[in-house]
């Protein structure tokens, strides 16, 4: 019996832009959703839950920015934000609502196919992955990280963490006490193209310290060595 197909939903108002990118998803042997407006997105998120959303930023009814920023409060689904605007402000904007990745128009769909199975991939924490893990489960001061069960817990509350967030503490964890350089935790998190991309890196941090520390802006678990990277501290201090 076949397995179930991977469904991607993706949103644009451009409807010849919309038959296109479907049409090669569907080559590509997804199952594919498809919304003309936000508001629409977010109701076909809510209703069938895909595994990964192409998220157009200007779309009429509730753009991307806020379709992402409401996904984001019920569910953890890999978003790849699509823009016409390529400046930086507006991609650190929706990393920091929560999207996973972003395109900028025009991309080839090469580009666009490459990026949605990334996102796939490093939404699963494979199976490769867990056989390589020394700790089920690390524990610093109140936060603690347990692999098996796939959970986040401070002062033992559940902590929800998108995929990417996630996989970026669950690595720091894996080396507690140790710095680990910005290009190597972006190539982990996000693959060897993604090298450079600082602000990614950056944009992610900040919204696991809002998570998981007290103090986000004087952090005590997720610590900066300015010019070098980041580490997980393995004495929190008090």
């Amino acid at each position: 019996m076949p397995g179930k197909k991977t469904t991607i939903l993706t949103a644009d108002d451009d409807p010849q832009l919309l038959r296109l990118v479907a049409r090669n998803l569907e080559f590509e042997d997804y199952d594919v959703l498809t919304a003309s407006d936000g508001k629409q997105a977010l109701e076909m998120i809510e209703t069938h839950s895909p595994d990964a959303v192409l998220l157009d930023v200007m779309m009429p009814q509730m753009d991307g920015f806020m379709v992402c920023q409401r996904v984001r409060e019920f569910s953890s689904v890999p978003i790849i934000l699509v823009t016409a605007r390529g400046q930086d402000q507006d991609k650190v904007r929706g990393l920091d609502l929560g999207a996973d990745d972003y395109l900028t128009k025009p991309f080839s769909i090469d580009e666009l196919l490459a990026r949605v199975r990334a996102v796939l991939r490093r939404a699963q924490f494979t199976i490769h992955e867990q056989g390589q893990l020394v700790r089920t489960i690390v524990t610093t001061g109140d936060l603690s990280i347990d692999y098996a069960q796939h959970l986040v817990c401070m002062v033992g509350q559940e902590v929800a963490l998108t995929p990417i967030e996630y996989r970026l503490l669950a690595y720091l964890a894996q080396n507690v006490g140790r710095v680990i350089t910005q290009d190597l935790l972006l190539e982990y998190v996000w693959g060897a193209d993604y090298m450079g991309e600082g602000h990614m890196l950056q944009v992610n941090i900040n919204r696991l310290r809002r998570k998981l520390e007290p103090d986000p802006a004087h952090p005590r678990y997720i610590l900066t060595k300015i010019g070098i990277g980041y580490m997980l501290s393995a004495q929190v201090a008090k």
